[in-house]
């Protein structure tokens, strides 16, 4: 195993050493906040999950695209915990109207998101070339509907475990399957609101 700027690697790629940790990390960290929740505020309680929990969640978290549903819920069950100390509920209430509360995304989703605010930035000239020139444009041979529908081009690869992982593959195919009023966004600000809105609404109402 190696470890880089903060991210457990092993020698498959699979993550798991990395999501160990997190989750080793994170349960630490809430149980050391479930001591002294209630001498704090809802408000402050968020305030010191996010610092210490949630930003352990969410760092580096593009790397986990693709992984099995196994591990991604074992991340899952580190937020469950969290929204749990916040509202001070015990494990068999209904988690999904305390995430929703809260208005926080799923893991999953938190991925999808950081992918898909790196691509936005890609295509608008904010993030580092190297990753800009890995992304194109579909333009098809004759006029379709799909023209102005600002698709990205999806790659081939061969590596099925790892290939379709790459944010090469994985840009294209979440951003294609965005609205259009999301992917035209004018704005970093207005991208992640927007995109924040629909993850939201794909997760916990419909999609």
């Amino acid at each position: 195993m190696a470890r880089n700027i903060g991210v457990v690697f092993d020698n498959s790629l699979s993550m798991v050493s990395h999501v160990n940790a997190v989750c080793k990390s994170a349960f630490f960290q809430l149980h050391k906040i479930s001591k002294i929740r209630k001498f704090l505020t809802p408000e402050t309680t968020k305030t010191i999950i996010h610092a210490f929990v949630t930003s352990k969640i969410d760092y580096c978290n593009s790397l986990l695209f693709g992984l099995p549903k196994f591990l991604l819920q074992r991340l899952q069950r580190v937020l469950n915990c969290a929204a749990r100390v916040v509202y001070q509920s015990n494990k068999y209430d209904h988690i999904t109207p305390l995430l929703m509360e809260l208005h926080w995304l799923p893991v999953e989703q938190r991925i999808n998101f950081k992918i898909l605010l790196i691509t936005y930035k890609a295509l608008n000239g904010q993030a580092p070339t190297y990753l800009s020139d890995l992304l194109s444009y579909y333009h098809p041979a004759r006029p379709l509907r799909s023209s102005a529908q600002n698709l990205l081009r999806n790659p081939c690869y061969n590596l099925k475990n790892y290939g379709g992982r790459s944010f090469a593959v994985a840009a294209p195919r979440l951003w294609n399957a965005l609205p259009m009023v999301v992917k035209s966004s004018n704005s970093v600000d207005t991208f992640k609101r927007q995109l924040k809105s629909h993850l939201f609404l794909c997760s916990y109402v419909n999609c």
